[in-house]
């Protein structure tokens, strides 16, 4: 039955796209010179998308919170579920919450497709209000395994969502700029969660709290997206053509409903069907865009940005400087950097903002290695040190952290789009947990010389790749990167 719907949705799309084209071909001529002079000369109001968009980050929000909820209270829930000084289940509480991501993320593609994005941002909420709760509420650590594990399904499901609803209901002019918005989102949950986490030595059982506090946001979410609008780009997709005029209008107005459709229409390709599989991403025509995606999202877990947060604290408190203060100076890092991507992303363009950030990153890799090979009592060691980690995470949130996130779904043809971007997302989350897994062992082993200069090379094989493979697309409607990145055959 669904095969059947699914194929009148494609051939109605095929039909009406090729009989729309014609028809407005046929408006544009005849209406040339009125359109050139009136008002879609003119670029569309950034304050009609922008209240949609912002209710679509409070799930980079979620996201935030959830990975740092953990990291103050973890000596406080081992010590009340009964497993203190248990480090494989405390390793456990931390990464469940991965997994589950890993999981839904791999899923987000389909649901994303199948329900919609709207839809797909409420289903996403679900286990992360349920999941926070049973964390909340749990007396054992199964219980906590569970709301981890479920919170992390939610988790994979919602940014890859999120950068397909900012992409594709933003202006062109201003679609860097709502893509930042993500990053600072999560830059603000993680502070967030560490924020509320500092009375958890001196309340008892106040990291019960701080798991029912991320409730209210996912509970916003799902509220709000009842009064946003649906993907004009998913509507279309499904032969929805009037509904997906009537979002254009919602998002952009009414004087650029028509362009706007235009553009869909030239990308639209009448010989394909809606159906996508693993197999034509990895081997098929769309397999150079998505490779670009995955090696992205792949070299930005290998430069080592979880690995430095994971380490920063050490390194701060042989600097004498209290672990509390250190996640302020990180978080502030953070935060400044992401506001800094905001300000350029849609003057300088993503492919200069990675550039300079993996290059950055570098340079800061380097500090790391020369502090390294001085002497430890060597105050310089320690300035270098502290130095380096906090123009890493500067210069990562400043491109490598923001860009990919961006650039995938505006790279992605749109009929692959959701599929694509959770591929690429499983990919980040996989060679995210292994980073994070391997990283204590890899540098009692190699030692921090060795494994920050391995670090360093990755950020410049990074450079490298995007100079040579990353198109720069500030600027450009998501149907001319479509057309230019896969030409018509």
């Amino acid at each position: 039955m669904w095969g059947n719907l699914r194929g009148t949705s494609s051939m109605y799309k095929r039909m009406s796209s090729r009989d729309n084209t014609n028809l407005f071909d046929l408006e544009d001529n005849s209406a040339s010179l009125q359109d050139d002079m009136g008002q879609e000369t003119t670029i569309p109001s950034w304050k009609l998308s922008l209240p949609h968009v912002l209710v679509a980050t409070l799930v980079a929000f979620l996201f935030g919170y959830h990975l740092g909820v953990v990291n103050e209270p973890l000596e406080s829930i081992s010590t009340d579920l009964g497993f203190d000084g248990n480090t494989l289940a405390e390793g456990l509480v931390v990464s469940m919450c991965l997994g589950g991501a890993f999981i839904g993320s791999l899923l987000s593609g389909w649901i994303a497709d199948g329900v919609g994005r709207r839809r797909a941002f409420q289903l996403c909420a679900l286990p992360m209000i349920f999941g926070a709760s049973i964390s909340a509420t749990t007396n054992n650590l199964a219980g906590m395994l569970l709301g981890r594990f479920l919170v992390g399904t939610g988790l994979g499901v919602g940014p890859p969502v999120a950068s397909l609803y900012v992409t594709e209901v933003s202006p062109a002019f201003v679609r860097g700029t709502y893509g930042s918005f993500i990053q600072i989102a999560t830059c603000l949950g993680i502070m967030g969660a560490l924020f509320i986490g500092i009375p958890v030595k001196d309340i008892a059982g106040w990291w019960r709290l701080c798991f029912w506090v991320s409730t209210i946001p996912a509970a916003l979410l799902a509220l709000g997206m009842v009064f946003c609008a649906e993907s004009p780009h998913w509507l279309y997709k499904q032969g929805r053509i009037v509904e997906a005029e009537i979002e254009f209008e919602r998002l952009l107005g009414g004087s650029h409903v028509k362009s706007a459709m235009a553009d869909l229409m030239k990308s639209d390709r009448g010989d394909e069907t809606d159906a996508t599989n693993f197999s034509e991403l990895l081997y098929g025509r769309h397999f150079r865009v998505v490779f670009i995606g995955a090696t992205l999202f792949a070299l930005q877990q290998l430069s080592g940005i979880n690995a430095v947060f994971y380490f920063s604290s050490t390194v701060f408190r042989s600097a004498g400087v209290p672990s509390n203060l250190a996640n302020v100076f990180i978080g502030i890092a953070n935060l400044l950097g992401s506001i800094i991507a905001l300000a350029l992303m849609d003057k300088l363009g993503r492919k200069v903002l990675l550039l300079w950030s993996f290059s950055g990153m570098a340079v800061s890799t380097a500090l790391q290695v020369t502090a390294a090979g001085l002497p430890a009592s060597c105050s310089g060691a320690l300035y270098l040190s502290v130095g380096g980690m906090l123009t890493f995470v500067l210069s990562f949130s400043v491109g490598a952290g923001p860009v990919p996130g961006l650039l995938l779904p505006e790279i992605f043809p749109s009929r692959i789009r959701a599929k694509a971007m959770a591929l690429c997302m499983s990919v980040h989350w996989v060679f995210n947990f292994f980073v994070g897994l391997l990283f204590l062992r890899l540098l009692e082993q190699l030692g921090p010389q060795l494994l920050y200069s391995i670090f360093g090379s990755f950020c410049l094989m990074a450079v490298v790749f995007v100079k040579r493979n990353v198109m720069e697309t500030k600027g450009k409607s998501l149907q001319e990167i479509e057309i230019a990145l896969l030409p018509q055959e």
